[in-house]
């Protein structure tokens, strides 16, 4: 098990914990994030991990039929992407307390980025179509790959 890295949004109002899967981040450039974060979402993927302190002032918006977004209440921070069950969270890197340590390895949506802006950095890069494969909730009869 990795280590717990602590966080907070703008205000200080959330607070919470995380252990992230690898010390690294990736890019999602999906319209919603684009338009979530006002520019693309960098997150850390923390598996179901993040524990928010109690008196956290947290939000959420339903975007999708299989995901949501939590959010401070007070100042409203981007914090973390999630799968309605919770199962999958990826948490904005600009929480944590020290965004350095982890190193920007992927980038996803890619097929929906916009052609005003790139990245220098060499990725691991999936289209919408393959995200969606992953994580939307398949028909009933159908097994996730």
């Amino acid at each position: 098990m990795g280590q717990r890295i602590e966080g907070r949004c703008l205000c200080g109002g959330v607070t919470f914990a995380a252990t992230p899967e690898k010390m690294e981040m990736g890019v999602c450039h999906c319209g919603m994030c684009r338009r979530w974060t006002g520019g693309t979402f960098m997150a850390v993927s923390c598996g179901e991990s993040v524990e928010f302190a109690p008196w956290s002032p947290t939000g959420s918006y339903r975007g999708s039929a299989w995901a949501e977004r939590i959010f401070c209440r007070q100042c409203g921070s981007t914090l973390v992407w999630q799968t309605q069950d919770g199962k999958h969270q990826t948490v904005s890197v600009q929480t944590f307390d020290d965004p350095t340590v982890f190193k920007f390895t992927s980038q996803i949506f890619i097929d929906r980025k916009p052609d005003n802006y790139e990245f220098a950095n060499e990725t691991r890069n999936m289209t919408e179509a393959e995200i969606f494969e992953m994580f939307a909730p398949k028909p009933e009869g159908r097994k996730n790959a």
